[in-house]
């Protein structure tokens, strides 16, 4: 932590997950408790991660926000929610005072820089990224430690399950004050080194229907939520957290897809109906299980959260294959060098019966690129002070 004339300063990283049985639907809009528990995946910071640095000290006049270079609203409810949250935690931790001998007094004012290096609310899980990263921050900056996936939760649902690595379950809770809806950890990102995932970029757009009023009318309106939360997400979940378990791709796979449509026909579903896909979503969509067939049995898995854009599961040995078919079926248009970001891809060589059975109608520019990650830690601790987002005034820094 930088400290100097007052001022108190700490960069966390956080991750994007992509939830593999849905979250969909609060039963309390406050706290945001689920009306059911979900599963999720988190995503490798190397290649999608949100920066914050939170920046605390006498001489600030008021709290102040940026979000990627541009001044934010500071009083919006859910951030309030979180560093309320956080101070509590704090104040507890010192006795109940404000001041005592603590080096950081909680009366100081605020001032937090954000940056996501992806679209921001394109269904990429900006905002889970986000709030774990501000939580996560803030925590540190107070010296408050344990169990955070519950403050977390206060900013975005979701974001709880960014504040753990691997494979996580957030659990839907029983009690009305959501002290038991918490993230756990299922399983490290170390358990299942094969896994890959591969974001098909379609859109960095934001979303017509932001999720917050979405999941609303789908809780007010789908019976079918009501159904898939009561009867369905159970037993899913389970035999999910089984198939991790024994690292069984064609289980998890066929499951994750089997999730992600009944999410979306749960949005079909509400009235008036929410469309989170596009033309482009449902091409992917059949073009994976064509590659499946051909092969007779589950080589990639589509999930789409509250967005157009997919997210492949696969493993190491399938990506090559897998992303050059996805190259013959949306041929770049100008990025052709940008068109795999992430990891390394090694090249691939189609059969021509896979080429005539799979790659049928190509749409050029369609795809605007593809990034190849895997699973992930939870959030980092930046000890380099030169990636502060805040300099030493406080304000943020001007990017090269």
């Amino acid at each position: 932590m930088a400290e100097e004339r007052g001022l108190a300063m700490v960069t966390c990283t956080a991750p994007v997950n992509i939830a593999v049985i849905k979250y969909w639907g609060k039963r309390d809009n406050d706290l945001i408790l689920p009306i059911n528990s979900s599963l999720s995946v988190t995503l490798h910071q190397d290649q999608l991660k949100t920066t914050t640095t939170a920046a605390a000290s006498r001489d600030f006049a008021e709290d102040r926000l940026w979000l990627n270079g541009e001044e934010a609203d500071v009083g919006h409810p859910r951030l309030q929610a979180c560093l309320r949250e956080v101070r509590r935690l704090a104040r507890k931790r010192r006795g109940g005072s404000d001041e005592d001998a603590a080096p950081l007094s909680l009366s100081y004012k605020i001032h937090i820089a954000t940056e996501n290096n992806f679209p921001t609310a394109a269904g990429l899980a900006s905002s889970a990224a986000g709030y774990a990263c501000l939580v996560s921050a803030l925590a540190r900056l107070y010296g408050v430690e344990g169990e955070l996936s519950e403050v977390a939760r206060r900013g975005s649902g979701s974001a709880c399950r960014s504040m753990l690595g691997g494979f996580v379950q957030w659990q839907r809770g029983e009690r009305p004050d959501g002290r038991d809806s918490l993230a756990h950890q299922v399983a490290p990102e170390t358990h299942w080194p094969e896994l890959r995932v591969l974001v098909l970029v379609v859109s960095g757009e934001k979303k017509q229907v932001g999720s917050t009023a979405g999941m609303q009318t789908s809780v007010d309106t789908s019976p079918l939520l009501k159904h898939r939360a009561e009867a369905v997400v159970p037993e899913r979940l389970a035999l999910m957290m089984r198939h991790i378990r024994e690292r069984d791709f064609e289980g998890f796979g066929q499951l994750a897809m089997r999730d992600s449509n009944q999410f979306h026909a749960t949005c079909l579903d509400t009235f008036p109906p929410i469309f989170y896909l596009n033309d482009l979503s449902r091409h992917i969509i059949a073009l994976a299980h064509r590659f499946n067939a051909h092969h007779g049995r589950t080589k990639v898995a589509y999930t789409f959260d509250a967005g157009p854009n997919a997210v492949i599961f696969t493993l190491a040995d399938t990506v090559a294959e897998f992303v050059e078919v996805v190259r013959r079926s949306f041929p770049p248009a100008a990025n052709g060098d940008q068109f795999v970001r992430g990891l390394p891809v090694g090249s691939a060589l189609l059969p021509e019966e896979l080429l005539a059975a799979v790659v049928t109608e190509p749409v050029p520019g369609a795809v605007r690129y593809i990034l190849h990650t895997k699973p992930g830690p939870g959030p980092q601790l930046v000890d380099d002070p030169s990636q502060h987002l805040l300099g030493a005034d406080g304000l943020p820094r001007r990017r090269a």
